[in-house]
């Protein structure tokens, strides 16, 4: 190995922490950030409130659910289990008797309110924007509701059932609205209650950095 090559692998190992290039860089969660957990509830809490007196909501569940559910999306694989867990914490609230939930065991908050909460977060589901079962494509639909096309008009737009068109015509316009919102609410929430992407853009950055010494490097011992 010459002094070169010793260099850039020397770089490559401090910037990435890995001796191989094969190496998977996955470390347990949370290793790059110690997390208030209660200081991460009451800023989700906050952008609940700060979404409620921007946007109408379509339920009437408190913040506190609502901030639950918000978490429920990164924890949860859907709306169901969302609920189930929802329903699970207020019966361990009420001391298991009963308080929290029907007679047969039935969940106060069902999976189609979870949905409704959630997409009033803006926190779609890639599962939300799928129309593998219907007669069009999502961004064909998407691009008629930014037109300001109505769901019958869409419907004969994309000849399908206006039924079909109208459950994804809601998460279009979520989509829409956190687009004109830049995205903040969404992205917070993501950045807030999960930290798989801080880990991969900081590993991304130092990759980058040290890439780019290492071509400075390469690029300075050049001669034509």
């Amino acid at each position: 190995m010459d002094e070169k090559t010793s260099e850039l692998r020397d770089i490559f190992v401090e910037t990435t922490g890995s001796e191989t290039v094969t190496e998977q860089q996955a470390e347990s969660r949370g290793t790059l950030t110690d997390r208030d957990e209660a200081a991460v509830d009451e800023r989700v809490r906050e952008l609940v409130a700060a979404m409620r007196e921007r946007y109408d909501f379509s339920t009437d569940l408190d913040d506190a659910t609502y901030a639950r559910i918000a978490r429920g999306r990164f924890e949860a694989d859907d709306d169901a289990a969302i609920a189930t867990a929802l329903a699970e914490e207020r019966e361990a609230d009420a001391g298991d008797d009963g308080r929290a939930g029907g007679s047969d065991g039935v969940p106060l908050v069902d999976p189609e309110a979870v949905r409704d909460a959630r997409l009033d977060l803006h926190l779609v589901r890639e599962a939300d924007r799928d129309t593998d079962d219907a007669s069009f494509a999502y961004d064909d639909l998407k691009q008629l509701t930014a037109e300001g096309r109505s769901i019958p008009e869409c419907a004969a737009a994309l000849d399908a059932d206006p039924d079909a068109v109208a459950g994804y015509a809601r998460v279009a316009r979520v989509d829409l609205t956190s687009t004109r919102a830049n995205d903040r609410f969404r992205d917070e929430f993501r950045d807030l209650l999960t930290d798989a992407d801080i880990e991969g853009s900081h590993a991304e950055t130092a990759r980058e950095d040290g890439l780019e010494e290492a071509t400075e490097d390469i690029e300075t011992d050049v001669s034509l």
